[in-house]
């Protein structure tokens, strides 16, 4: 119940501030632009199809054994569409290049399990947040031994593998500054440097971490009891577009509201059911 209380109002005061600014008067420059440029929201509904950004995540994202994508995130993306009433186009994209394939035009949005931060922020828009994701940290046993706090891993002697252009690559460097980091661009390569003990740990945001715990226990586990960091995540699309920006904040209102985004979090990311299909 907090938390569902955290989201509401984090989304009221999201979409005051957007209503806010929407209600000053413009500028004649300002309407000038506004006159020429055509809302992205406009360009997908005459088109006919959304096109989303993306790159695999379990559970944001991932492939079943017929090679579709489910997830998460697909389910967010395919809901977002049907309540355009477009088709939908994924695009999968290199995690770390997935911003600058947005804003050259590639696709219309990135949903992809995309944390706020103020540096994205200098590049894309966000939408308030559709869900909350936690920092955790899954550790080797052979090599990590019996640690059970952050500093444990907080020296020289510590290896730390993380996806390249995550927030996990940004939470290491911060909280973890005296480790050495390694840096892969897939997240199956980060999986396999730890289970092959050629890491002491792997930092990436939950469920990841707890997942690999449970289905490893033998080589692998979590040594704190808590996630230690908590992240907003949010839908990124290019820059200057009010229109788009406001009915993203919208869906997420309505779609919080209904419990269809808690309801498809909670299939996803704290049962099993899904498992077989891509086992």
């Amino acid at each position: 119940m907090k938390f569902l209380r955290i989201t509401a109002l984090l989304t009221f005061l999201s979409l005051l501030i957007f209503t806010l600014g929407c209600n000053q008067a413009p500028t004649r420059a300002d309407s000038k632009s506004s006159a020429i440029q055509v809302s992205q929201l406009e360009t997908i509904l005459q088109r006919g199809t959304i096109k989303v950004g993306f790159d695999t995540f379990k559970p944001w994202a991932m492939k079943d054994k017929d090679g579709n994508y489910i997830g998460f995130e697909i389910d967010v993306a395919n809901k977002l569409a049907k309540d355009m009433g477009v088709q939908i186009e994924f695009v999968p994209t290199k995690w770390s290049g997935i911003i600058p394939a947005l804003l050259t035009g590639k696709f219309d949005i990135i949903i992809g399990g995309m944390g706020i931060t103020p540096q994205r922020n200098l590049k894309v828009n966000f939408s308030v947040p559709y869900e909350f994701s936690g920092m955790s940290i899954v550790a080797s046993r052979e090599l990590a031994g019996n640690r059970t706090t952050l500093a444990d891993f907080n020296n020289p002697e510590t290896t730390i593998v993380v996806r390249l252009g995550t927030t996990a690559a940004e939470v290491t460097k911060n909280f973890l500054p005296k480790a050495k980091t390694l840096f892969f661009d897939e997240e199956s390569q980060t999986i396999q440097e730890l289970l092959n003990g050629r890491t002491h740990a792997l930092v990436a945001s939950n469920p990841l971490p707890l997942t690999l715990a449970k289905e490893y226990q033998d080589k692998i586990y979590l040594p704190l009891k808590e996630d230690f960091t908590k992240e907003p995540i949010s839908f990124a699309v290019r820059k200057g577009d009010l229109d788009y920006l406001n009915w993203l904040n919208n869906w997420v209102l309505v779609n919080m509201s209904s419990g269809w985004l808690q309801n498809h979090y909670q299939y996803w990311f704290f049962s099993n059911e899904w498992k077989s299909m891509i086992q």
